[in-house]
């Protein structure tokens, strides 16, 4: 039996100054919070969180966040929940900060509230978590039984983050037309657990339009700390639209070439997720046999956001046709999003397909 299935968080806010509203969300939820964030992100938010949830009349405990979304650091902040009798798991900060916070939430059976503080990945909206080991190499998915129940989202927080984060949601989020297209293509089951639905479709079709429409001009003004309508509307792309638009229609090779960069020890590893993703777009578009006019589309946005689109952005300008082999290894693993779009695709394919983006973006 083929079924088609749409999911989604349950309540999604977005404004500027709407993480001062957090104490009266929470409320609706819970009274004893596990508040997860890194310690830099809570010296920008703790004062308005903490002020929020106090004369909101919440109980709450904060814990920093180590950094990776690892099998330790989940079981780590999961005890402290227990301890603790946290109802509901607070996540303010970037992708890994949020996906532990998922994972910590499902562990203990509480609901989550989810506020990003980047505009950087689609994380925040999804029923899943990316896992990496301690030391940061991609081990896999962690999947739930429900989304977030809260996706609170302060413009004003985001254009305070460095302006790499806001390109890098870009990123990302351009993936999702180009993913979820190619993993219709195949009729392949999505990561909401069956196939594409047309809302997913027209969601992820809205976000490309919005980003090439609006993102330059929003990337200028956030460079700027401004809050205009171009930067809630590439907001709204990064993490709602894409988020829906990855998890209901589909993921295929460009998330799974990032992952295979992270077999590469290096300055890559310093790379943001979006950065890494750009750049397993035009992998993927070369894989599909896509014109140079189409890649070159999606190429010259990236070099209007700032974001890699040749080896040498990459800091890979003279790797090993060796280590491209790895990344291709690990592309097309057992179980990668890669098979969405074609399960024959070779490690070689791959490494052939990184060098051929960088022919066309250098020539």
């Amino acid at each position: 039996m083929q079924k088609r299935v749409f999911i989604s968080p349950k309540k999604y806010i977005q404004g500027a100054g709407i993480l001062s509203t957090i104490g009266e969300e929470v409320a609706k939820i819970g009274s004893k919070a596990l508040v997860l964030s890194d310690e830099n992100v809570w010296n920008i938010t703790g004062e308005t969180t903490e002020k929020s949830l106090k004369d909101a009349n919440i109980d709450f405990h904060y814990e920093a966040f180590s950094g990776e979304s690892s099998n330790n650091e989940i079981e780590r902040l999961s005890n402290v929940g227990k301890e603790n009798s946290s109802d509901v798991v607070i996540g303010v900060g970037g992708g890994k900060t949020i996906d532990t916070a998922k994972a910590v939430s499902d562990s203990i059976g509480v609901p989550v509230i989810i506020a990003p503080t980047t505009a950087s990945t689609d994380a925040p909206t999804s029923a899943l978590s990316v896992i990496y080991s301690d030391e940061g190499v991609f081990e896999g998915y962690k999947f739930y039984d429900k989304n977030p129940d809260l996706v609170l989202v302060d413009s004003k927080v985001i254009v305070g983050a460095p302006i790499l984060l806001f390109a890098s949601g870009m990123g990302d989020a351009m993936a999702t037309l180009v993913e979820s297209r190619a993993s219709r293509k195949r009729n392949s089951v999505t990561m909401a657990g069956g196939k594409a639905t047309l809302a997913a479709e027209a969601i992820a079709e809205k976000a490309e339009q919005t980003l090439f429409e609006q993102g330059p001009a929003a990337y200028k003004a956030a460079k700027e700390g401004l809050v205009t309508p171009q930067v809630e509307a590439v907001i709204e792309a990064n993490t709602l639209l894409s988020g829906l638009g990855f998890e209901n229609g589909g993921i295929a090779a460009a998330h799974a070439v990032h992952n295979g960069f992270t077999a590469l020890s290096g300055d890559i590893h310093h790379l943001t997720h979006g950065e890494k993703v750009a750049y397993g777009i035009l992998t993927q578009l070369v894989l599909e046999g896509y014109p140079e006019e189409e890649i070159l589309r999606y190429a010259d946005f990236f070099k209007a956001i700032e974001l890699p689109t040749t080896l040498a952005d990459l800091h890979l300008k003279d790797v090993a046709y060796e280590d491209l082999l790895k990344i291709g290894e690990l592309a097309t693993a057992e179980g990668e999003t890669s098979h969405n779009m074609n399960p024959e695709l070779t490690p070689e394919q791959i490494a052939d397909a990184i060098i051929a983006v960088n022919a066309i973006t250098t020539s």
